[in-house]
């Protein structure tokens, strides 16, 4: 009822452990594998070890998270035995990765798949550190060029996350179409002041929102690609129900990523959003997850 496969990715359910969160280290992302999500995606990794920003680099609030904290990680050459760890769990592995060029994506990539991972996904939508992610991701020339570096190189699928921070989102996931799929969407650029400090509450001043307030975001751009372009779409941000989770595939979403729901509901939220779906899916009479996928495009 719950499983599909995505760009060739079987699943057992539509949800997935979005990048940032519980996985940098393998025995957390093993953990959140066994706990209920269908795959998980690493860190963002890049060429060479990153310590990120100083803190403060996380400000939470009622409708969310506001983080800038730098895309930190311990590298490529490191993250192996992470992805090794992880992998024990027997469910997919799919690696974020960031770089500058398309060759740095190429090496990234290159390294990943030897790493066995189940497929690449493209960090190109950081918000908040200059020279990649966002910046990158703005340039529909440049996307197009990494995206087909990395399609006529690899044999895993690869994935594009893009970015809410542009002036036209269908220009870039246009860019990006030979991408297996696109996941939709990274956090929005914000900020946070601090009144008895009189200054930004991030040492980084700008940080990316994620969490409730960001999901009616996420879903337009999730049903407006879907209907101009038909991709293979993973949606993301401010999911935290089961309903939530729903409202995203109805709107064209094959799976969904969960990330700052874990801070509030814990690692338990796959499993209870799965109960949820399932649920669901059974009350309306619906075999299979898949029926739902876009059935509120029009």
């Amino acid at each position: 009822m719950l499983s599909q496969s995505v760009a060739g990715i079987v699943l057992e359910s539509p949800l997935m452990l979005a990048s940032g969160i519980l996985d940098q280290n393998g025995y957390t992302m093993k953990r959140v594998l066994e706990s209920g999500a269908a795959a998980v995606v690493t860190k963002s990794i890049g060429v060479e070890p990153r310590e990120g920003y100083f803190p403060p680099i996380v400000s939470v609030f009622e409708g969310g998270l506001l983080n800038a904290v730098g895309l930190s990680n311990p590298g490529i050459i490191h993250i192996g035995t992470e992805i090794s760890i992880a992998k024990e769990a027997g469910k997919p592995v799919i690696g974020s990765i960031f770089g500058a060029t398309p060759d740095e994506f190429l090496r990234l990539g290159s390294a990943m798949e030897d790493m066995k991972v189940s497929g690449v996904e493209l960090n190109l939508s950081c918000p908040h550190v200059k020279g990649v992610g966002a910046e990158v991701g703005s340039d529909p020339a440049l996307v197009k060029q990494i995206v087909s570096t990395l399609k006529g190189s690899l044999s895993i699928p690869v994935f594009s996350k893009l970015s809410p921070n542009v002036s036209s989102v269908l220009e870039i996931a246009t860019a990006a179409s030979d991408s297996d799929g696109l996941v939709l969407i990274n956090t929005v650029k914000g900020m946070a002041v601090d009144i008895y400090a009189r200054r930004p509450v991030l040492s980084n001043m700008y940080g990316g929102l994620s969490g409730p307030a960001i999901k009616p975001v996420g879903i337009r751009y999730v049903y407006e690609v879907k209907k101009e372009l038909d991709p293979v779409i993973i949606g993301v941000g401010g999911i935290e129900t089961a309903d939530d989770a729903i409202e995203y595939m109805m709107a064209g979403a094959s799976a969904v990523q969960i990330g700052t729901a874990l801070m509030k509901h814990g690692i338990s939220v796959f499993s209870t959003i799965k109960k949820g779906v399932a649920e669901f899916l059974e009350k309306e009479g619906i075999k299979s997850v898949s029926e739902i996928v876009g059935v509120a495009v029009q």
